[in-house]
């Protein structure tokens, strides 16, 4: 009896084990998760890494180029080190920096546009590392997760929405129509659905991957802070808010310094929201959370003059977002915009002074009208239709 017992246990969890495996291949393969999410990725920080060149257009030789002054062979040395590589060292050629610069450019527009988002997505991957590497301590920091996620989104299927791809596939499709598939092998159908259930694991691997970052990021912050005296103590943001380096406007720092009591309740929950972060993506009770983590990142691209970083975060944010909330945006916006012009008076033919209204009642019948001539020398002007 006892053997019996414990085979039947070990059927039991067998058939567990079975089944939550089955669970776990068929949300790794069965369909690609967070598209859109995906999408607003590459959007966001194609986006951003454009402006970042944009906005240091008039200084790239300073930072990148070959008069900086971390300079290529400082570089170099750096690079037999760690094992870094960019693409801006191998040669000193200024008008190879110049075409290097052009480049970054055009790859960060295409990639944020998604077109042909495959290769895109690499080039975009070496454009960051490579800008990244040749002068790793001239920049803020912000670059350091567009960095990460640039590597991560070459695994992700971030061109099936929002992107040039998905409107050449659409017009593809529809100019296909209902023509029937052509029939080949089965080997070469096997081929076709391994290379689907490939992609499809590779993408939610790289989603994964990307929440992960995120989260550590979040709960490293925030358990770094709690081990700190100035954040117990409610001061930190004080402190912060009188650093000459990171006051772009100090007139609005030491306005906001002023509210004491304002400043140690924001630190407080600064700490608060970066540590439960991780602990409140499995419920409803996220939303609130990305909002305020949303007002937290614009407070530190305005009063730190870290925009880089806040928005690179703010992107970061928006992988925790179901497709569902993507989805719903324009059926709210076009629900928005109905309600404006529809709270909108509608503006009526503008009536002269002193006008006589129509006269008649609802059922009086208008038209054209025969002018009679009475025998008393008056003219009666009746509708056509009475006078018929």
């Amino acid at each position: 009896m006892e053997n019996e017992a414990q085979r039947s246990v070990s059927a039991g969890v067998d058939r567990w084990l079975a089944d939550r495996i089955t669970v776990v291949w068929n949300l790794l393969t069965g369909r690609p998760v967070s598209l859109y999410a995906a999408s607003v990725l590459r959007i966001g920080y194609g986006l951003l890494y454009l402006i970042f060149l944009l906005r240091e257009f008039p200084h790239r030789d300073e930072i990148w180029g070959p008069d900086s002054a971390w300079t290529p062979a400082l570089a170099q040395q750096l690079f037999e080190q760690t094992g870094w590589f960019s693409v801006l060292v191998l040669s000193d050629s200024r008008a190879y920096f110049e075409l290097c610069y052009v480049l970054a450019l055009v790859t960060a527009a295409l990639f944020m546009l998604g077109w042909r988002t495959r290769v895109l997505s690499v080039i975009f991957a070496v454009v960051v590392t490579s800008f990244h590497g040749r002068a790793i301590f001239m920049t803020d920091g912000g670059d350091n997760l567009v960095l990460l996620m640039s590597i991560y989104l070459v695994l992700t299927e971030c061109g099936r929405r929002w992107s040039l791809d998905a409107r050449r596939n659409g017009r593809k499709a529809a100019r296909a129509g209902s023509a029937p598939a052509p029939a080949g092998s089965p080997f070469a159908r096997q081929l076709r659905d391994a290379r689907a259930t490939l992609i499809t694991a590779v993408h939610n691997c790289g989603m994964l991957v990307i929440a992960a970052q995120v989260c550590f990021l979040y709960g490293s912050a925030g358990l770094y802070k709690v081990q700190g005296a100035f954040w117990g103590g409610g001061t930190a943001l004080h402190y912060v808010l009188n650093l000459e380096l990171f006051q772009p406007w100090p007139a609005i720092s030491h306005f906001v310094d002023e509210h004491t009591l304002v400043v140690a309740v924001a630190g407080y929950l600064t700490v608060l929201l970066q540590v439960a972060f991780p602990f409140v993506l499995f419920g409803r009770l996220k939303y609130p959370v990305l909002a305020m983590l949303l007002g937290m990142h614009t407070g530190i691209a305005v009063l730190m003059g870290l925009p880089l970083f806040s928005g690179a975060m703010i992107v970061a944010d928006a992988v925790f977002l179901p497709d569902r909330f993507y989805t719903f945006l324009p059926h709210l916006c076009r629900r928005a915009v109905r309600r404006t012009d529809g709270s909108r008076p509608t503006p009526g033919p503008a009536g002269r002074p002193g006008a006589v209204p129509a006269q008649g009642g609802p059922g009086r019948v208008t038209g054209p009208t025969h002018r009679v001539v009475l025998p008393t020398g008056r003219e009666d002007t009746t509708p056509a239709a009475e006078s018929a």
